[in-house]
């Protein structure tokens, strides 16, 4: 696994924090997802190994919890609550608006790869439905015009880098 020292670093000092091995398998999975991005496979047989379990374990973990991605993702994240608040009040014509926006399906990464729009679970904030979270910031009330309004943002931001 290429990792950074400093990922390598924080993993040595997690997994003596439980009292068994296995109990480490979310936080590496978290520090590895943070340095790659992803979890690819050969991280799951890293962590198995690491952690003296069979892959099948961890991968089981990766496939539980909605957070973990087996694939790049683009740089940018945006994510449609799709749960029954967001979704009486919109959600599923907000994300179809980014798809369009982006020209991008649902999971997959924009051509220039800036963009990865995925429907999520709930966000937690069902007040203020439809919301939607761009890589860690909540916005809320995201209708079709407000997905345009921040789909040119993203853009705007995306050529100021180039």
């Amino acid at each position: 696994m290429n990792l950074k020292p400093e990922t390598l670093a924080r993993i040595d000092e997690v997994i003596p924090h439980y009292p068994s091995k296995r109990s480490a398998t979310l936080p590496l999975l978290h520090l590895i997802q943070e340095d790659v991005g992803y979890i690819p496979q050969e991280a799951i047989e890293w962590v198995a190994a690491r952690l003296e379990l069979q892959p099948i374990n961890v991968y089981e973990v990766v496939t539980f919890y909605p957070m973990f991605r087996q694939k790049p993702i683009g740089r940018r994240h945006i994510k449609v609550c799709r749960t029954l608040s967001c979704a009486l009040l919109g959600a599923y014509r907000t994300c179809e608006a980014f798809e369009r926006e982006f020209g991008v399906r649902r999971g997959e990464v924009s051509a220039d790869g800036e963009v990865t729009v995925d429907f999520v679970e709930c966000l937690a904030s069902c007040g203020t439905a439809p919301v939607v979270m761009i890589d860690d910031a909540l916005h809320e009330k995201v209708d079709v015009a407000r997905a345009q309004e921040l789909s040119a943002q993203i853009r705007r931001e995306a050529a100021a880098r180039s």
